[in-house]
């Protein structure tokens, strides 16, 4: 069909012309008014030899008529560009720097091959980004290079996303076609292609790896495994090495991947294309044969594989030609492993495994096959030929009627038949045919296996198609392989032009823009030239119909037929065995030579008929059976879809080997129906193009050779979409766009509220020519270069204003230097002229010197009568001075006191005026407020009669009456305090009394001491009289001595100086060493501190990850548990209806009754002797020899008692030495102390289940006998519960010892902690201050070795603690896993007894939990039989757990002594009283008595909390108060948690009456219940936030009145009543924990699913600052539009979600810790979310973008102040994207910027760190981008790093969550039960 363009009036172009030629002259007319755009400075693009195309700026401008272009390279050599004279064509624009680097080249403003080139080359070079959109195409380049860019992260990102969003990638396509298949209801169809080693396979299996991850499969045969399972094995039989990729497919093939109508995968279907088979018996060199030769060759030494005979790949001539049989980094053995287990997967049994190695190895033979010529007409093979021997063997045929016919031929004539001998060389030929028509046989054997494997068992409704096909080739010498792939893309490429025509063309229609002008080479010539009547094609097929054709007499038809006479074929000068075509994307020269044989196919048909004769080897024959069938591509079908889709197309192969009168079609034939059926299914779908490119010859990783990859985009059809796209408007904005880009460009007058209006207006100013430009309905359609234009002048403009605010602040900057300037110079002038006026004024001074001698000396002669006139003067001023100041004294005095009379008149008369004023204020605002008061009741008396007003009201009341309440309980509150306060002032005022009476009694004392002393004065009086005496006698001796010291002064002089030089050697030394002690007691304190830290870091990490552990396995069990209900409602469906009236029993046995209801079981050995009374005829007898084995295990016991009490002896005298020591040992952390009690919790929780089997066990013995061997009189069962008996006295004397000893630890334990935190505390200092006490150098060098000692007995005491503490750990690790496999069975136990009959269950059970524990025993017993201390702490394990046996027996047995008397004293309550009604009453009065209650609601007034209903009535009570309540009325009018009160308040009741199976009953359906509401209503937030805020309460009620010390402490008296009597429910409340935290985990993902759309449309797409992010066009794949529409979700969208969230949860009365988790988790979504998009999306990441990712973060930021959760660890989780932000908005330049960046980005691991720089990307062209050299210094800086090279953060990660401790302050009898719940049946107790 031959594609013409619309307008008449255009010509289309000639054949001959080449797309190239084409090109350029559309490029011509593009720029032809874009002559204004060659000015000055203005960048170019210039064809270069070696690089194809160079960049070069213009040195002046270009006037129309010049002939050169001064131009300047970016090297800096200045050239002269000659234009052509003919054409003046100028040469092609550069587009500006940040339309560089595009996710679509479509985006680019001039569109041409440099443009195109090079925005390619930006993006694999510089960035990394190795995909690229071309329109409709997705261009992939081959990185040579393993990228961490296909993990399951980012398929998970992908999904659901539009394909513009996100950054361009095989998955974008992928989910392209998923999604317009799920919405269109279309077929699709991926075309990879592209040359060898471009990676056309990969792409092609990562796009299945996406659809088999994204769909999954519709049952469980795991079909989408399959699918991806074939890939190996297709690749090991038809890929190989060559000399331009290591994995070449040498076949193409189109998979179909089935779906069902909910678009999950069913299967897969596969069709192949032209196996090179020629491979099979030739290699060039440096290529290998298919990898599945080498495969077999590297795994000869197995033993399976003995019998092929096989060795090493360089014995055998088929695999050895090529003289390259290894690869570098490929394990051949390794890849036959892999090969055969994906045969396993596709059901390839191992037996036809085996027959195929066996073909593959008899091929390998038969290569090494060697003939030997007798003449130049015949040849023979030496007899016992060893490969011809092996081959034969191997295939099961005869070695001499095999030698026969590989040396001779058949001829059949019309009347007879010849054998004639053949020579050698045409032996050989013979021999490689049938070589390649065996592996040609099994490949297609082999696919139709894979394609049964891969059969939808159910109907398909829609498929996926990948095409994997050979791109463009051409070579030096090319044959009919390149002929049939270059005609297959020569079909293709005219697909794809009229798919992206058609594209054009509804893109126009839907804009309704006038489609004109718009055409394209179109190939159907050269198509016809190949397929068309009397085509090569043809001919080929023809000449091969004839009895001498030849290739010479079929190139001399092809010369007559088609040369002069079709432009696009050509005959070589130099040849006459060789022509040219002209294909779409170059010349190529094919060589005659082969091309009849290779059409042909030809194969001998006697040696065939050989290998069907095999009789030993079924697999050979089967090869082929088809062969007589004649092969119709395009025969009839079933009714429905496509034939491709519907039935198991074979591979298009060559079938030779027909009968000899049959007619064969040739390969070429065979080709071409293939090919036309596949372009039939390919225009029957949607197209969806991958072109692979190969960016360089030597598969060197990121490296770009621009000549190759021009030649492949010419050959791929980029370039021609380019073209198209470039000759009508390949520019489109929206308006919303051109106006948000470009208002910078427009005046304020010029916008109007009309967008589309206001753009029309501007562009009239902008751009004159109307053509270049169209308005759509919603974009703008600008000409190739006018976005060049509109940018240039944008960016003049913001030029203009950049150039004035630089004028500005230059301006301002050279002010504030001149001022600053001018500010020294007169500083300096100021300091110069200072000086000369200082020396001015010591002249001046010596001046006035000399005049002051003279003046003084005038000024004494005249002082003198001075003194005397002045002295008169002051006498008489004095006196008139004292009489006019006194005269003012009085007169101010006056003044004063009038003045305070006036203001106290004043201020009396202001406040009389002021009252009269503020009372007629306050009459005006009463009759005011009257008036309005009045008209308020009248409205409120209108708004009372409604009905909302008075719920309004009610709601009103309530909240205060809770607000009363809380007052009431705060004034207690203060009244307790008060009362403290008080009793604490009494006591000071009696100590203070106290003491005082004592100061009384002092100073009575001390008055009797001074009367003495008074006394002793005189005595001592006279002592002094005597003293002085002696002192003169003293002073005489006093010279004496003072003479004698003299002298001994100067000696010791002397030797003071002496010593003091020593003294000060000792200190220098001294406090050197004092320096080094302090410094190592500094270093090992600081050592044992970050061990310290970092031990309980580390123990907290290991804590979260076994939490997390726990709680994921507890999402998988409740998954699992999901779909066993389901799977057993669908089976209960699919039963018949039962008999009526049969109720299920099994009802409420679920798993967790069935693991958790222990310790209701224990009651039930009350009623065994009633059990033991009745028949047991249905039971089966119990065993003897489990009779004996129990007594003799009870005989061992008894034997050890002795044993045991010693070993307890013992244990108590070291507990009691270990309290000494353990003062010595380093402190205990807080992290281990409660990872301990944890595993102490978990224990005990695992005793108590071992204490409930044991009493099953005593239950079994009881219940599970026979009549002979276990009845009560039998002799053995005598003997056994006497031995029994016996034990449990002993045990229970042994309890006490057992509960004093661990009550010893306990003591012991506790008193560690407060002594070791004390020691910790004050080591470092103790330490100090005895170092500053030592002054002797001994007792320095002792202190230093005792602290070497003190610390290498810490460190010891730390590794021995470590070793026990990690013992202690895999220890219990083995107990975990050990229980979990008995889980396990116990699991499987239940799903067999439940197909039992309800009779046979329970026996089944017990027998087999007898079994068990009789097993268990005599195992241990058996397994320590060698090792006496394992055996002995087993048996004290055992004795522990009968121990607690025993302790809940007497228990049992103290509750059942007290109900008995509480009974008997009741029965003879009733007695006497009914003999005392008996006497008084007449027989009318009996019949009412019963009637007449015994004085009940009496009790009303004494309320305990409880809560009564009756047993029938459960099923009403989980209904009404579970399964239909409504969450939103419990939340706004009832008390938060209400449901969870009510249900503990029936289990208080139920624990009250002793009843256990009422409490199980009870608790099993109440949290069946809950699971069944969540099923239910799993995906509304207010369900699932209500019950995970009841569930909680439920648990912490159940805590706070377990009775436990730990949680009665926070309770009141009154509470600490209400606690639990009977039952101990902790396994319960693990029941409940775990059943939280699965509630946690599904709003968890409720609440995802609900924030999931609105992440990224809030924290990155819109602009939350408007007018900051500046927007760039976005080609063919728009992007989300960053402005707020109706439906766009914005920041504020996401707060109030937020906002949303909170109040439900707050209203629910959730624990605040557990809302902090939430919202923690919450915000961790948002951010991984968030930084994901950011990470695949190259838009996303630029400077403004930061800024509005900066901002949004703000602003949840503050929504948690306001919400008062700073402190919930939501903020940090936030901290990678707040990282993320402040890395697009960071310099990044210098070595300075890059140590900035490593160092702040240490929330970012480094793949992300590189990521973002490598995506950076400016939106104005003042940005600058990140260099490559930038980057490499930041990797290079965290190479040392240890991060994880995870590039994407795990959105779906959920932290482990955790319930602390919440009691509850209300009181249980204060609860009132509202009507609405409709639980009138229960009655308060």
């Amino acid at each position: 069909m031959e594609i013409k363009p619309i307008l008449p009036e255009k010509e289309t172009p000639a054949a001959s012309e080449s797309a190239e030629n084409l090109c350029y002259k559309r490029y011509r007319m593009e720029i032809d008014g874009l002559d204004c755009m060659y000015v000055k400075y203005a960048r170019v693009w210039i064809p270069d030899p070696e690089e194809v195309w160079k960049s070069a700026e213009l040195l002046k401008d270009y006037k129309p008529g010049d002939k050169v272009l001064q131009l300047r390279l970016e090297e800096g050599k200045d050239l002269e560009y000659c234009l052509d004279p003919k054409t003046k064509e100028l040469p092609p624009l550069r587009n500006p720097d940040i339309l560089v680097g595009e996710n679509d080249l479509t985006a680019l403003s001039y569109l041409h091959e440099p443009a195109v080139l090079h925005n390619l080359k930006v993006r694999f070079i510089d960035s990394k980004l190795i995909y690229t959109y071309c329109g409709i195409v997705l261009v992939a380049i081959n990185p040579y290079e393993q990228l961490p860019i296909y993990g399951e992260d980012i398929i998970n990102a992908y999904s659901g996303q539009n394909m513009g969003d996100m950054d361009p990638h095989i998955f974008a396509v992928a989910e392209e076609a998923y999604k317009q298949m799920a919405r269109d209801e279309r077929n699709q169809s991926i075309i990879v292609s592209g040359e060898s080693g471009a990676g056309k396979t990969v792409s092609a299996k990562y796009a299945m790896r996406y659809f088999a991850t994204v769909s999954g499969s519709a049952s469980e045969a795991n079909v989408e495994e399959k699918v991806l399972a074939s890939n190996p094995i297709m690749e090991s039989i038809g890929n190989a090495k060559t000399t331009r990729n290591d994995n070449s497919s040498r076949f193409g093939k189109y998979i179909e991947i089935g779906f069902d109508k909910r678009y999950r995968i069913i299967g897969a279907n596969m069709r192949t294309y032209l196996l090179e088979k020629s491979r099979v018996v030739f290699q060039a060199e440096e290529e290998r044969n298919y990898h599945i030769f080498y495969q077999l060759c590297a795994s000869a030494a197995l033993p399976e594989f003995k019998t092929l005979r096989l060795g090493n790949a360089n014995y055998f001539h088929y695999t050895k030609q090529g003289g390259s049989p290894v690869i570098d980094g490929v394990d051949d053995a390794k890849e036959m492993v892999n090969t055969r287990q994906a045969c396993t997967l596709l059901g390839i049994s191992d037996s036809y495994q085996m027959g195929i190695f066996r073909i593959l190895a008899g091929i390998l033979h038969l290569g090494n096959v060697e003939f030997a010529s007798r003449d130049s007409d015949s040849c023979t093979i030496p007899p016992k030929h060893e490969p011809l021997t092996i081959f034969c063997d191997l295939m099961g045929v005869e070695y001499e009627e095999m030698a026969h016919w590989l040396c001779h031929r058949k001829l059949a004539t019309a009347t007879e038949t010849y054998i004639k001998p053949i020579s050698k060389l045409h032996a050989i030929n013979a021999r490689d045919a049938l070589a390649k028509h065996i592996y040609a046989n099994l490949f297609n054997w082999i696919v139709d296996h894979v394609n049964k494997a891969l059969h939808a068992t159910v109907k398909q409704h829609s498929f996926i198609g990948v095409l994997d096909i050979y791109g463009f080739e051409t070579f030096e010498i090319n044959s009919f392989e390149q002929f049939c792939i270059n005609y297959a893309n020569e079909k293709l490429q005219q697909q794809f032009n009229m798919h992206v025509f058609k594209l054009e063309q509804e893109e126009y229609m839907k804009e309704q823009i006038p489609w004109t002008l718009i055409d394209f080479y179109d190939n159907q010539p050269c198509i016809n030239l190949i397929e068309a009547k009397m085509g090569i094609l043809d001919l080929l097929d023809e000449e091969c119909k004839m009895p001498k054709g030849s290739d010479d007499t079929w190139a001399q038809k092809l010369y007559n037929t088609h040369l002069n006479k079709c432009a696009l074929f050509e005959k070589p000068r130099l040849s006459n065995k060789a022509f040219i075509i002209k294909h779409f994307a170059d010349k190529v020269e094919y060589q005659c030579e082969g091309f009849l044989e290779k059409n042909k196919d030809t194969v001998y048909e006697e040696q065939i008929k050989v290998l069907k004769s095999s009789k030993k080897f079924k697999l050979l024959p089967e090869l082929f059976q088809d062969e007589e069938k004649v092969l119709s591509p395009t025969s009839a079908t079933p009714s429905g879809r496509m034939p491709l889709s519907r039935t198991a197309v074979k591979p298009a192969k060559a079938r030779p080997g027909q009968a000899s009168k049959e007619h064969k079609k040739t390969v070429g034939h065979q080709f071409r129906n293939s090919l036309h059926l596949l372009m039939e299914t390919l225009n029957a779908t949607t197209p969806h193009y991958v072109r692979c490119i190969k960016p360089n010859d030597f598969k060197f990783p990121f490296t770009f050779d621009e000549k190759r990859a021009v030649q492949q985009l010419r050959a791929c059809g980029v370039l021609e979409t380019i073209r198209i796209s470039a000759a009508g408007f390949p520019s489109r904005w929206t308006y919303q766009e051109f106006f948000s880009r470009y208002r910078v460009l427009m005046k304020q007058r010029d916008v109007l509220s009309d967008r589309k209006q206001t753009c029309k207006n501007v562009l009239e100013k902008l751009i004159l020519d109307k053509d270049k430009y169209q308005f759509g309905k919603t974009k703008i359609f600008f000409r190739a270069g006018q976005v060049a234009y509109l940018e240039k002048i944008r960016a003049d403009k913001l030029r203009a204003a950049c150039i004035r605010i630089q004028k500005t602040i230059r301006g301002w900057l050279m002010r504030k230097k001149y001022v600053r300037m001018r500010k020294a110079a007169i500083t300096i002038q100021r300091y110069v002229r200072g000086y000369q006026a200082r020396c001015y004024a010591k002249f001046l001074r010596r001046t006035r010197a000399a005049i002051t001698i003279q003046k003084f000396q005038r000024m004494y002669v005249i002082r003198k009568r001075y003194q005397c006139m002045r002295a008169s003067t002051i006498a008489l001023q004095a006196l008139l001075r004292g009489y006019m100041a006194r005269n003012k004294y009085q007169m101010m005095l006056r003044e004063h006191k009038s003045i305070v009379i006036q203001k106290h008149v004043r201020g009396w008369l202001a406040r009389v005026h002021y009252r009269r004023t503020l009372k007629a204020i306050v009459y005006l605002q009463c009759c005011y407020r009257r008036m309005m008061a009045k008209r308020e009741l009248k409205k409120l008396k209108i708004e009372a009669r409604s009905v909302e007003r008075y719920k309004k009201l009610h709601i009103g009341l309530e909240n205060k009456i809770m607000q009363l309440q809380r007052k009431i309980d705060e004034q207690n509150k203060e009244y307790k305090s008060l009362l403290e306060k008080l009793s604490s002032l009494e006591i000071t005022y009696s100590t203070e009394t106290e003491k005082l009476r004592g100061d009384v009694e002092r100073l009575r004392a001390s008055e009797e001491e001074a009367k003495n002393a008074t006394n002793r004065v005189l005595s001592l009086q006279e002592e002094i009289a005597k003293l002085r005496k002696e002192l003169h006698q003293t002073q005489s001796e006093k010279k004496t001595i003072e003479e004698w010291a003299d002298k001994y002064k100067h000696e010791t002089e002397q030797l003071v100086s002496e010593l003091k030089e020593q003294n000060t050697l000792l200190k220098t030394e001294k406090d050197e060493l004092n320096r080094r002690i302090h410094d190592q007691a500094r270093e090992i304190t600081e050592t044992m501190e970050k061990k310290l830290v970092e031990e309980t870091k580390q123990l907290e990490l290991d804590l979260n990850d076994e939490r997390l552990r726990y709680q994921n396995l507890l999402n998988e069990f409740s998954r699992l548990e999901e779909r066993y209900d389901d799977l057993k409602d669908e089976m209960n469906l699919m039963v018949n209806i039962p008999k009526p009236g049969h109720k299920r029993t099994d009802s409420t046995h679920s798993s967790n009754e069935s693991e958790y209801t222990f310790s209701s079981e224990i009651t039930e050995a009350e009623d065994l002797p009633v059990r033991m009374e009745e028949p047991s005829e249905k039971k089966a007898p119990l065993d003897m020899s489990l009779f004996l084995k129990l007594q003799k295990r009870v005989t061992e016991l008894e034997q050890e008692k002795q044993s045991l009490q010693d070993e307890l002896d013992r244990k108590e005298e070291q507990a009691l030495r270990a309290k000494a020591k353990e003062e010595e040992r380093p402190p205990i952390r807080g992290a281990e102390l409660e990872y301990e009690s944890l595993k102490r919790q978990e224990l005990e929780s695992e005793n108590k289940k071992l204490k409930n089997e044991l009493n099953e066990l005593q239950k079994a013995l009881t219940e599970t006998r026979s009549p002979e061997v276990t009845a009560p009189g039998a002799p053995a069962y005598r003997v056994l519960l006497d031995q029994l008996t016996s034990v449990s006295e002993e045990l229970e004397v042994r309890k006490e010892e057992v509960l004093i000893l661990r009550s010893q630890l306990v003591s012991q334990k506790e008193a560690i902690q407060p002594k070791e935190d004390k020691n910790t505390m004050t080591d470092a200092t103790i330490l100090l201050e005895d170092v500053q006490k030592m002054k002797d150098k001994g007792e320095i060098a002792q202190a230093y070795i005792g602290l070497k000692e003190t610390n290498r007995l810490l460190e010891s005491q730390l590794q021995s603690q470590k070793k026990s503490h990690e013992n202690e750990l895999e220890s219990l690790r083995g107990e975990i896993q050990s229980l979990k496999e008995e889980n396990n069975r116990q699991q499987q136990l239940l799903a067999q007894n439940l197909q039992l009959p309800p009779e046979a269950r329970i026996e089944a059970s017990l027998q087999h939990e007898i079994t068990r524990l009789t097993n268990e025993n005599l195992f241990y017993e058996e397994l320590y039989a060698d090792d006496p201390k394992k055996y002995q702490s087993y048996r004290i394990s055992l004795y522990k757990r009968m121990i607690d046996l025993m302790e809940q027996l007497e228990k049992q047995d103290k509750t059942v002594r007290k109900l008995k008397k509480q009974l008997k004293v009741f029965a003879k309550k009733i007695g006497e009283l009914e003999v005392g009604q008996m006497e008084n009453i007449s027989p009318g009065q009996i019949i009412d008595e019963p009637i007449r209650p015994v004085n009940i609601p009496r009790k009303e007034k004494d309320f305990q909390g409880m809560l009564e209903y009756k047993k029938e009535d459960e099923q009403k009570l989980v209904k009404n108060l579970i399964l239909e309540l409504k969450p939103r009325g419990v939340a706004v009018n009832l008390i938060p948690g209400l449901p969870a009160y009510i249900l503990f308040m029936c289990v208080r009741h139920a624990d009250y009456l002793n009843d256990d199976q009422k409490v199980r009953s009870l608790l099993t359906s109440t949290i069946n219940g809950i699971k069944k509401v969540l099923k239910k209503r799993g995906d509304d937030f207010e369900t699932v936030s209500f019950w995970l805020s009841n569930t909680c309460r439920f648990l912490h009620c159940l805590k706070q009145y377990s009775g436990e010390e730990g949680f009665m402490k926070h309770n009141t008296p009154r509470q600490n009543e209400h606690c639990l009597t009977n039952f101990d429910l902790a396994e319960y409340r693990q029941v409940l924990s775990d059943l939280a935290i699965q509630i946690y985990q599904q709003l968890v993902r409720v609440l995802e699913n609900i924030l999931q759309p609105m992440i990224v449309s809030g924290m990155l797409e819109h602009e939350t600052i408007q007018g900051v992010s500046g927007v760039k066009p976005t080609g063919l794949r728009k992007r989300t539009s960053s402005i707020a529409d109706e439906g766009t979700y914005t920041l504020d969208s996401i707060i109030r979600q937020l906002n949303s969230f909170h109040s439900v949860m707050c209203q629910h009365g959730m624990d605040p810790e557990l809302i902090k988790q939430v919202v923690k988790q919450m915000f961790y979504i948002i951010g991984a979310v968030t930084l994901n998009n950011l990470l695949l999306r190259k838009d996303m990441c630029s400077w403004s973008k930061g800024m509005q990712i900066r901002y949004n973060v703000s602003q949840l930021e503050e929504w948690l102040r306001d919400k008062n959760l700073m402190n919930s660890g939501a903020k940090e989780t936030l901290e990678p994207l707040i990282q993320a932000a402040q890395l697009l908005q960071v310099k990044k330049k210098t070595d300075e910027d890059a140590e900035a960046i490593c160092s702040m980005c240490n929330a970012l691991t480094t793949a992300q760190i590189v990521k973002v720089l490598n995506l950076y990307t400016p939106v104005n062209e003042f940005e600058e981008r990140v260099l490559v050299s930038f980057i490499r210094t930041i990797q290079m800086r965290l190479r040392d790093r240890k991060d994880s090279p995870q590039l994407l953060m795990d959105a779906k990660h959920i932290f482990p969550v955790t319930f602390p401790f919440n009691p509850s302050s209300l009181a249980l009898e204060t609860i009132q039960i509202p009507a609405s719940l409709g639980l009138g049946f229960i009655s308060r107790v």
